[in-house]
């Protein structure tokens, strides 16, 4: 397979075959990003076969696999850590070495090293059509919100900074609150760093926003709170919440109004971050409480739809029900097919990168639990998924904590704080 050397890092390939690889390492190269989802043609290697042919031949491998007209930054940040921790030489290559060449460039115009508008002459120098980069160039120029993203891989939770451009406000989403079951430990780690970018950007907070009460990690709303001194909010219905799991905690001195939060969204209603107007759409299904929040041309979905190769959330907590979770995602698939979609969660199938953002287009097109799917198939097919899965092993003691907003249960006499798991409840 021959390569086109764009510098001393990093060449593009077509796709390689088995002997492929043994060339790579022939040439003083030391890993190969593979940039090609699985599938795409029948004689196709594959993901499995290419990282044993990797592996075979002495090079380290990576899986960054895009499709050309839904790549996303995540997928741009993924390729470059891949060169960044390669120890040598990379090669890259997806069908033709198009997709790979641009995620390098495109790469290089976020960070600087590159300006937009010599994007396609860098392409055409080596021999590649690079139109499709400078059109997602020109799409995020117009995007209303700049959307943050902080993908936490213990739980595989991804926490927002959605910004005004304009305003430099912002709100954030559904942060993490560190939190190791084995000893104990809480931290803020996660959140810290959402500070810390925060700080570098010079963006105000105007929002502490929670989709729903997570069932896999605890929300670091409260602590963020203190720090900066925003408003907390969340979804009216976690009233609803409150009232189930303080049967389950037994747990009688539990305020079940809501009161940890300084606002209680309905469905439909609207507020500001910056001069961006956002919105908030009643999305149950996967909890009693949940919302998406629409702010600009971004909507932040949470445990409603993953990306479009990860399906949809489960709904078989307390209070979840696949058929309203069915009538949630056609709210959601009714806003316009440009719409940036922003998931809580990615569980990387395929041993891929984490990726969180796709289009509404997207989703009808390539979701397997949507696409082509009526409510009676996808309640069927949801349920018998559910039944296969094991409840978080955080659940029990994150709801707790997210029921309140994210405060930790009060010291004790001795000065210690201690979670109540309430045994056979489930």
């Amino acid at each position: 397979m021959t390569s086109v050397r764009v510098n001393e890092l990093i060449s593009v390939a077509g796709q390689p075959d088995a002997a492929g690889f043994a060339a790579f390492a022939a040439d003083g190269f030391a890993a190969v990003i593979n940039a090609r989802p699985d599938g795409e043609e029948p004689e196709q290697p594959g993901n499995t076969a290419e990282k044993a042919s990797a592996a075979a031949a002495g090079l380290t491998y990576s899986f960054v696999p895009v499709k050309g007209t839904e790549i996303t930054e995540a997928d741009i940040r993924a390729f470059q850590a891949a060169m960044a921790e390669a120890k040598g030489p990379v090669v890259a290559h997806c069908k033709s070495g198009t997709r790979a060449l641009t995620l390098y460039a495109l790469g290089e115009v976020l960070d600087g090293r590159m300006k937009p508008g010599d994007v396609e002459a860098f392409g055409q120098n080596l021999g590649f059509d690079l139109a499709g980069a400078r059109r997602w160039l020109e799409k995020r120029s117009g995007h209303a919100a700049d959307v943050k993203a902080f993908f936490e891989p213990r739980t595989c939770s991804v926490q927002y900074v959605v910004s005004d451009p304009a305003t430099k406000r912002c709100a954030i989403i559904d942060p993490v609150l560190d939190f190791d079951e084995m000893s104990g430990a809480t931290g803020t780690a996660n959140a810290d760093a959402i500070l810390a970018h925060i700080k570098s950007e010079g963006l105000t907070v105007e929002w502490i926003l929670d989709t729903h009460p997570h069932a896999d990690h605890f929300s670091a709303a409260h602590y963020l709170h203190e720090k900066t001194g925003a408003p907390t909010a969340i979804g009216a219905h976690v009233t609803d919440v409150q009232t189930l799991w303080k049967e389950i905690y037994n747990w009688p001195a539990l305020k079940t109004d809501g009161s940890q939060w300084d606002r209680l969204f309905a469905d439909g209603d609207t507020f500001e971050i910056g001069a961006l107007k956002a919105r908030v759409m009643f999305s149950p299904g996967h909890t009693l409480a949940s919302i998406t929040y629409v702010i600009g041309d971004a909507a932040f979905v949470h445990d409603t739809v993953f990306t479009p190769d990860s399906g949809t959330a489960r709904t078989d907590f307390p209070g979840g029900s696949a058929s309203a979770l069915w009538h949630s995602i056609q709210a959601i698939l009714s806003l316009p097919e440009e719409t940036r979609l922003f998931s809580g969660h990615d569980y990387q199938p395929g041993g891929r990168h984490p990726r969180w953002e796709s289009t509404v287009a997207a989703q009808k097109r390539a979701n397997p639990h949507i696409s082509g799917i009526d409510e009676a198939g996808f309640v069927a097919l949801r349920q018998a998924r559910d039944r296969t899965l094991p409840k978080p092993k955080l659940m029990l003691h994150a709801l707790q904590v997210n029921i309140r907003g994210g405060r930790l249960p009060e010291p004790e006499g001795n000065g210690r704080r201690y979670l109540k798991i309430p045994l056979d409840a489930l």
